[in-house]
């Protein structure tokens, strides 16, 4: 695996990754990481690679565009220290587009969404040891749905913007896509959207894949 020992693995996003956590900082006794896939990074890294001690923390936070992770980057990401950050966000700057379209302040449109979340990554990755950019998900197969094709044009902005900075893509998406070969979207994510617990599964397995977790092995 790519995070070293007794490293500090900082995940953040909005409500697919917030699920419930603990406030202000969700680590440590009591279940305190939400219900969805970082709960499921910790207890997998935690149970596979127990001689790491690796400290997983979800800053997730419901609602949020990558607008409001820029004005919480410096209390919620840096002053914590992190070692290693995954950051998965952009449903919300895409959703707004299309449940209030009326009011267009809300929209985090795609060269916004670009330059922002570029900025992050510039002011993160020379203080942390690796960083991963997850794409946002849509449970949706259908390409001529409109919000899915919007969900693949954000998902490419974070491919292109891993690959400049050198860090990691996780592309979820394609993980949620391999699922949604064999289910319908309503067995995942009533709103297609906020996935169930064997959709944050797939969303786990893909961060996991990405930093090169074995899941075979014998601590």
């Amino acid at each position: 695996m790519k995070i070293q020992k007794n490293s500090k693995f900082l995940l953040i996003g909005d409500s697919v990754t917030d699920a419930g956590r603990n406030r202000p900082v969700a680590e440590g006794l009591f279940n305190p990481h939400g219900t969805g896939y970082p709960n499921v990074v910790q207890g997998l890294i935690t149970s596979v690679y127990p001689d790491y001690m690796i400290r997983v923390v979800n800053m997730g936070s419901s609602g949020n565009t990558v607008r409001d992770l820029k004005a919480r980057w410096q209390t919620d990401v840096l002053d914590l220290r992190p070692d290693w950050v995954s950051v998965m966000i952009g449903i919300n700057d895409i959703w707004r587009q299309f449940d209030v379209p009326q009011i267009p302040e809300s929209h985090v449109l795609a060269p916004e969404y670009e330059r922002t979340l570029e900025e992050l990554i510039v002011a993160t990755k020379p203080v942390v040891q690796g960083m991963v950019v997850m794409s946002p998900v849509f449970w949706e197969l259908n390409a001529q749905d409109a919000m899915a094709a919007a969900t693949r044009r954000y998902g490419a902005i974070c491919r292109k913007l891993a690959e400049r900075h050198g860090v990691i893509f996780a592309d979820a998406q394609a993980y949620a896509d391999a699922m949604l070969r064999h289910c319908h979207p309503a067995y995942v994510a009533w709103d297609r959207v906020h996935p169930n617990i064997p959709g944050h599964n797939v969303l786990a397995h893909a961060l996991l894949d990405a930093i090169g977790f074995d899941f075979n092995r014998k601590a």
